[in-house]
């Protein structure tokens, strides 16, 4: 299939759907079904089906996107008014609290990865009955598994520092509030035991477009290293993506972002949605079953003729000037991240275009990368988006490699300047903007990359962070409380964690 249909199915919602007033990392089996754990994982069928639940919270993560752009310097919040979407209006003014609903929405939607990843390894060995259920292809499944709760922990750590770490299990009711706050290291350290695990199994390509390969396990676990500073443990990883030559950059950089570009020779890893089974839940964290963070892209009341292409939106995580500026004339990356609509109004007058007034905190662009497109969604259009977050492209594999190879104990600024220069060349289609830079000023210049090729995509928030620049380039961020977001108040209050400083 060319898609993974990740769906909520009813065995996946066994490990899900918690009253408010309990731990979001708890959950009782028996509480919504008459059926009990006993009769799933019963056959090959039933692990390869829990296996895809594992995926689904990934779809749920989509505001980790949004976040990592509006809490940088990159974009704003924009929507209606003030008010409109307050949490985004108070992670973009530096105002946000414990009581943030993206942000308590991000743990919940982790945590229960975490807990249906944990609930395949409980009985990886022996089922729920106690019976060994064994298969072909078993072990790569679990290599699946291992990069999931990875990147579920890898989400936590960096939005939150500390966080309750558990493996060997999913947590039941008794113990809710029996867990403390893991420090990062020990968190890390599991992610990289996890990912470690993974690329022992996993194949290097899979047959269906989506699932996890041995090549998105090595990225990741560089992103992980690069993310602690362990610059020759990243360079050396990263390196193992890039030298089998298994991926390419596509020469047009428009093109990876259309639906026809998903899972494209670039793409290491890809979060899948679709709209087969269209459903939404506008109170819930998982709202639908599409990605519901295009919507928040389009422009609000955009209308126009039949073959316009956009469709309209609520602009919000609209990018700013300042990034605008940041791209050289002549690089093709600027027009396909930031859609100036006046411009684009006027280039196409056949189009017919009108659109409501201008969003609060108005910049005149908008995010061009996941802009809402006609034809793209069903039934309940705003939450069923079948488009794809392309998290790590190989473009982003190159720069994360070039950055630790400048970092490393023993640099190679020839490769890294190689791999640089490599992004650079597909940006502007010849070689006069290669970068001749060496030191501090090739350091830099990579860094100053990253924003450009993978603005809007999510990063730049947290490169900010872990290179030190966060103070210098965020208006109202305040060292030593910023770098990391609150815990959730009903974890600090019901199962008594300790709060973030500042909060």
């Amino acid at each position: 299939m060319s898609k993974i249909i990740i769906r909520t199915l009813l065995v996946a919602s066994l490990l899900s759907g918690l009253a408010s007033c309990k731990k979001w990392v708890d959950y009782n089996p028996h509480e919504d079904f008459r059926i009990t754990e006993l009769d799933y994982l019963a056959s090959e069928s039933d692990y390869r089906t829990m296996a895809v639940s594992v995926y689904t919270p990934l779809q749920w993560l989509n505001q980790a996107v949004v976040v990592g752009e509006v809490a940088s310097d990159n974009a704003v919040s924009g929507g209606e008014n003030a008010s409109d979407v307050l949490s985004l209006q108070q992670i973009d003014d530096y105002t946000h609290t414990s009581n943030n609903s993206t942000l308590t929405e991000l743990w919940k939607s982790a945590y229960e990865g975490v807990n249906r990843a944990n609930y395949m390894t409980q009985y990886k060995g022996v089922n729920p009955a106690g019976k060994t259920v064994d298969f072909a292809g078993k072990n790569a499944l679990y290599g699946e598994v291992y990069f999931l709760r990875a990147y579920y922990y890898f989400t936590l750590v960096k939005f939150f520092g500390d966080v309750p770490l558990f493996t060997d299990k999913r947590l039941g009711l008794s113990e809710s509030g029996s867990l403390g706050r893991s420090p990062k290291a020990d968190v890390y350290r599991q992610v990289e035991a996890d990912l470690t695990a993974a690329i022992a199994v996993l194949p290097a390509v899979q047959v269906d477009k989506g699932r996890i390969t041995k090549y998105a396990a090595q990225a990741l676990l560089g992103k992980v290293y690069l993310y602690q500073n362990k610059y020759n443990e990243a360079a050396a990883m990263l390196d193992n993506v890039i030298t089998p030559n298994a991926f390419s950059l596509v020469s047009n950089f428009n093109s990876i972002f259309l639906a026809s570009g998903e899972n494209g020779p670039e793409s290491v890893f890809e979060i899948q949605y679709s709209n087969t089974s269209p459903y939404y839940n506008w109170g819930g964290y998982n709202r639908g079953q599409g990605n519901y963070a295009v919507q928040q892209c389009g422009i609000r009341g955009l209308n126009g003729s039949a073959n316009m292409p956009y469709a309209a939106g609520w602009s919000t995580n609209l990018p700013t000037q300042n990034l605008k500026a940041a791209y050289a004339a002549g690089d093709q990356r600027r027009d396909v991240t930031i859609l100036d609509i006046e411009a684009y109004k006027a280039a196409n007058p056949s189009y017919n275009i009108t659109y409501q007034v201008a969003p609060y905190k108005n910049t005149g662009l908008y995010s061009q990368k996941y802009q809402p497109r006609k034809g793209e969604t069903s039934g309940q259009l705003e939450l069923n988006y079948t488009n794809n977050y392309r998290i790590i492209r190989y473009s982003d594999v190159l720069l994360m490699a070039a950055e630790a190879w400048t970092k490393s104990t023993s640099p190679n600024e020839t490769k890294a300047r190689d791999y640089l220069n490599r992004v650079r060349r597909r940006a502007f289609s010849d070689l006069l903007h290669d970068v001749s830079a060496s030191g501090n000023a090739l350091y830099l210049a990579i860094l100053d990359e990253r924003r450009l090729e993978l603005a809007m995509e999510g990063d730049r928030f947290f490169d900010l962070v872990r290179t030190g620049q966060a103070a210098a380039k965020i208006q109202g961020f305040t060292t030593g409380k910023h770098e990391l977001f609150p815990i959730p108040i009903e974890e600090v209050t019901i199962s008594g964690l300790s709060q973030n400083p500042g909060y």
